[in-house]
């Protein structure tokens, strides 16, 4: 689970202020109990709006201005709906030819893809991606600017040689990045502007396990996710002895994250020449908190005066979409390895988005 939580918020922290992205997580799994087989999870600005999974079979809406949008839109809906049980044969069948591509016939393995779109607002800036990754690794993926595919392993250049080779399909994929995706986004963004483009300041607390312990300051309930939290001495930001944990949402869309300080070589008499900066996207002032130790929350003494929140529903929901799944961000230019000879799976690969 915590491995899911890195993979999926590598994703989340890559945004900027003024790109918005439209993603699908699409996963298939084989041998997981109590699992569904096809999974898709898409968001808006690393927000969860839709739902669909091969048991249910309906494409649920997770999001007020989305049911809206459902509501003046149902033909779209549908269209979704039609849309996800065409990706789930499409990725059932190419699930087994990788399968086959690594000898496995037993066993727990998943099969990822995530797929969409960025769109710079500023400079009306497109890029579109696709990726596809095997039981967490990197499998294939889509360069734009060439419009071809990069295989990341030896398996994976017979699928890059049949994708390379499809007109057809290629000529779809070039469709979808630079109209099909980027317009539907923006249709997401009218919807939910108002949702989406908020600002809501955090909470900001000092916390340590002990007193040989180093110090935390946590923040949590902002919103958006841009954010950055530092430790400062005499106003000049630290680095050594700092450790700064990753950004979590929170049950209710909004986000949290902590820093840590050590300050075992400092006296008490100096801790004043430290605070604790918490910086917003589109917000001006900063939220700062001095080091003060009688504001400090501790849990000697036997009683635990404050839990950090957990991750619960939302990103469970995402996390399941993206199990293994490529990291967004390790995008790399490993040279492909020489093609694999393997007519039978040639024949039974189905090219994908």
């Amino acid at each position: 689970m915590k491995m899911l939580m890195v993979l999926f918020l590598l994703g989340v922290q890559e945004a900027a202020a003024v790109i918005h992205s439209l993603k699908y997580f699409i996963t298939g799994s084989s041998g997981v109990p109590n699992f569904p087989e096809f999974v898709v999870v898409g968001m808006v600005d690393d927000v969860q709006i839709i739902h669909y999974d091969s048991d249910t079979k309906k494409a649920e809406p997770t999001q007020d201005w989305m049911i809206k949008l459902t509501a003046d839109d149902p033909q779209h809906w549908k269209g979704q709906i039609a849309l996800a049980l065409d990706e789930q044969q499409e990725l059932k069948a190419n699930f087994e030819t990788v399968k086959q591509l690594f000898k496995h016939t037993a066993g727990v393995h998943t099969y990822q893809e995530i797929s969409g779109c960025d769109w710079d607002e500023e400079t009306d800036e497109l890029n579109g991606f696709s990726q596809f990754g095997y039981d967490g690794e990197n499998l294939i993926s889509f360069d734009q600017k060439t419009h071809t595919w990069t295989a990341f392993n030896q398996q994976a250049v017979i699928i890059k040689n049949i994708w390379d080779n499809n007109k057809a399909r290629a000529a779809w994929v070039k469709t979808y990045f630079t109209q099909i995706c980027p317009g539907f986004l923006k249709t997401l963004l009218s919807y939910g502007r108002s949702s989406l483009m908020r600002t809501v300041l955090p909470s900001v607390s000092l916390l340590q396990r002990s007193s040989s312990s180093p110090i935390t300051c946590h923040s949590t309930g902002f919103y958006p996710h841009r954010a950055e939290l530092v430790w400062k001495k005499d106003g000049e930001e630290l680095h050594e002895g700092v450790h700064k944990g990753e950004i979590l949402p929170n049950h209710d869309g909004t986000f949290q994250m902590s820093v840590d300080l050590d300050l075992s070589a400092v006296g008490p008499e100096h801790w004043d020449r430290y605070s604790c900066v918490f910086q917003l996207s589109g917000v001006n002032e900063d939220i700062t908190t001095k080091l003060d130790k009688a504001g400090i929350r501790s849990n000697e003494g036997g009683s635990l005066s404050v839990i950090i929140p957990v991750v619960v529903a939302v990103v469970v929901l995402a996390a399941v979409a993206v199990i293994g799944f490529i990291i967004y961000k390790k995008r790399t230019d490993k040279r492909p390895p020489a093609p694999v000879e393997n007519p039978e799976v040639q024949e039974q690969m189905v090219p994908t988005a």
